[in-house]
């Protein structure tokens, strides 16, 4: 295909895309020290006022009801008990998203050498945008490679990946395999050429900013560090309704979260859209990755948490750099999102299952911090959802619950979008609200589902 066919198909179909990556980096004002004083301000009182509030107007007539009605007591104590944990964890998080620091980024005299491997299939016009972003980073061209893995596509992928190869040659390779045989092969395909030091995967819908791969290096200079997360927004957030509520949801998420757990040196997923490996910690994993199985059958998604699992289990720690961003393609309809968030949770139970083994690995105070948050995030689980049970009868004993519980859930939404305003001061935060209200209905039949057809191999995207 032509250069000039190529740049039509790509303006065709990224424009809408590049509009909204630009409202996301004009929204992404520069906060002062004032208006992060102001957030945390807020986030104490807020935690206060939650805490005061459940409490006082939830927990009595929760407790209330389980006395009046027989064999709900020790749910209706579980879940009480829980509150209390979760109030601890939350301000936990606080704290720990408050002192994160991102390392300093790699110079470019002292850069290592990178290799960047993106894996694509059916990809179309869109990995040639994820290609360019690659090769025109800011890094060293003497220390950079990029290899592009055509997975056996069927569209015009392949042709996207030549033209990009073409622009830059003895900088971006082509590879490619005969048939389809999943994201997992063709990373280890990218692996296996690889020249670098440091292995750098992003997604085939993605594109870095321009100092990502320098951000991405810098935390190796600790020879302990075996994977460094970089930060996912949504790259399509214009689009619609559900890109708007996902991207304050992946600040929340992808953001706050690694933060909080890069502090403790323990990010549980360092997501493929955006991570880097160190080539030697990753090399003496490579084997057993590919070879995964989990209750008998083979594993095909969940890669990334997969890595990262591994590497934490081989000794070495997985951190969080805010400073390395990727703008990522989200689903713009329900029917995309759900298929995502069910690979997303089909993956996390088969990684926590294995990561409460690994744990009893890691360092002290890791262990401790890693035990407690584990333990607090998937006790909510069973819980929440067994609560849907007794809902009727404490509804039942005490209708006046139900508006409390409403405002709860609404107050509970807009104190974690504080922690997206410290990041973007902008009115987007109420889609974070909307997303609350929104999982709870419509998302809610996921995970239980995920549960019961965890062994899926489906890729479940195209």
């Amino acid at each position: 295909m032509r250069s000039a066919q190529v740049e039509q198909a790509i303006a065709s179909r990224a424009r809408p895309a590049a509009a909204a990556r630009s409202a996301v980096l004009r929204d992404a004002r520069q906060p002062g020290e004032l208006w992060n004083c102001t957030v945390y301000a807020l986030l104490a009182l807020g935690i206060a006022i939650i805490a005061y509030f459940q409490f006082r107007a939830v927990v009595p007539r929760v407790l209330d009801a389980a006395a009046r009605r027989h064999g709900i007591e020790l749910l209706a104590y579980a879940g009480v008990s829980w509150m209390v944990l979760g109030i601890v964890l939350v301000i936990v998080r606080t704290v720990l998203w408050i002192v994160y620091r991102p390392s300093p980024a790699a110079t470019g005299e002292a850069a290592p050498r990178v290799t960047v491997v993106i894996p694509a299939y059916n990809e179309g016009a869109m990995v040639l945008q994820s290609i360019e972003s690659a090769a025109n980073a800011d890094y060293p061209r003497d220390r950079l490679e990029v290899l592009v893995v055509d997975d056996g596509s069927k569209d015009d992928t392949w042709s996207y990946i030549l033209e990009a190869a073409r622009r830059h040659p003895g900088l971006v390779t082509a590879l490619r395999h005969d048939r389809n045989r999943g994201k997992r092969e063709a990373l280890a395909l990218g692996f296996a050429r690889a020249r670098g030091e440091v292995l750098v995967t992003i997604d085939s819908d993605s594109v870095i900013e321009r100092g990502a791969l320098l951000a991405l290096a810098g935390p190796f200079r600790d020879a302990r560090v075996g994977a460094v997360a970089g930060k996912v927004v949504v790259y399509n957030r214009g689009h619609g309704l559900i890109p708007r509520m996902l991207h304050v949801r992946f600040i929340l998420s992808f953001d706050m979260l690694r933060a909080a757990e890069s502090v403790y040196r323990n990010v549980y997923c360092c997501p493929g859209a955006l991570t880097a490996y160190r080539a030697k910690a990753l090399r003496g994993v490579l084997e057993r990755w590919k070879r995964q199985e989990f209750l008998g059958a083979r594993c095909t998604f969940g890669e990334d948490r997969a890595m990262t699992n591994y590497l934490l289990d081989q000794g070495y720690d997985s951190v969080y750099q805010r400073t390395a961003v990727v703008h990522t393609l989200v689903p713009s309809d329900y029917g995309k999102l759900c298929k995502m968030l069910l690979r997303w949770d089909r993956s996390y139970v088969r990684e926590e299952i294995r990561f409460a083994r690994i744990v009893w690995k890691r360092p002290w105070p890791t262990r401790a911090l890693a035990v407690f948050d584990r333990f607090i995030t998937n006790a909510r689980i069973p819980i929440s959802y067994a609560s849907l049970a007794i809902l009727p009868v404490v509804v039942a004993v005490h209708p006046a619950v139900v508006a409390p519980m409403i405002t709860v859930m609404g107050a509970l939404s807009l104190f974690q979008v504080l922690y997206y305003l410290r990041s973007e001061r902008s009115f987007d935060f109420v889609y974070g609200v909307l997303y609350a209200y929104f999982s709870s209905i419509a998302l809610f039949w996921i995970f239980p589902y995920a549960v019961a057809t965890v062994r899926a191999r489906g890729w479940l995207t195209r």
